[in-house]
């Protein structure tokens, strides 16, 4: 092989990687919108009643999902609240949360998967994704 035939081979190969990657980061920025979309219908039908359009809550009875430790912190934690709802009194941003939210467990993994997502991603959120394999996990394990 001539160092001219090398050079343009391995020019192809990193031109085929670095498209290869592009095509990889597009699928996935797809995949994202697409979840997104399916989370925020979920999250219209569900959970704007009590987390209002701008996800601020109600004060005093519902709580706020923007940037908050129960959004933003653990996965498992948050998916329990949507499948099992949640009855404790909670301190939130320096205010008290006393309302009940009614369980979940009617939502497919995927449902709910896509409104946490959507969730942990909007409302000036920045948190990665809930797959529906980690909500699975969590159902089954909870009994």
């Amino acid at each position: 092989m001539t160092i001219k035939t090398a050079a343009l081979f391995l020019a192809a190969l990193l031109l085929t990687t670095a498209l290869q990657a592009q095509v990889k980061k597009t699928a996935h920025h797809s995949s994202l919108k697409i979840t997104l979309a399916r989370g925020k219908i979920v999250y219209t039908n569900i959970c704007l009643a009590c987390h209002m359009a701008d996800g601020n809550g109600v004060p005093t009875m519902n709580p706020p999902i923007v940037k908050t430790e129960y959004v933003l912190g653990d996965k498992t934690r948050l998916i329990k609240i949507v499948l099992n709802g949640f009855k404790e009194d909670v301190q939130i941003n320096g205010q008290s949360f006393s309302n009940n939210m009614s369980p979940h467990k009617d939502l497919t993994d995927r449902q709910i998967a896509d409104v946490l997502t959507y969730v942990r991603k909007s409302f000036g959120n920045k948190a990665s994704s809930v797959s529906a394999l980690q909500v699975k996990k969590v159902r089954a394990s909870n009994g």
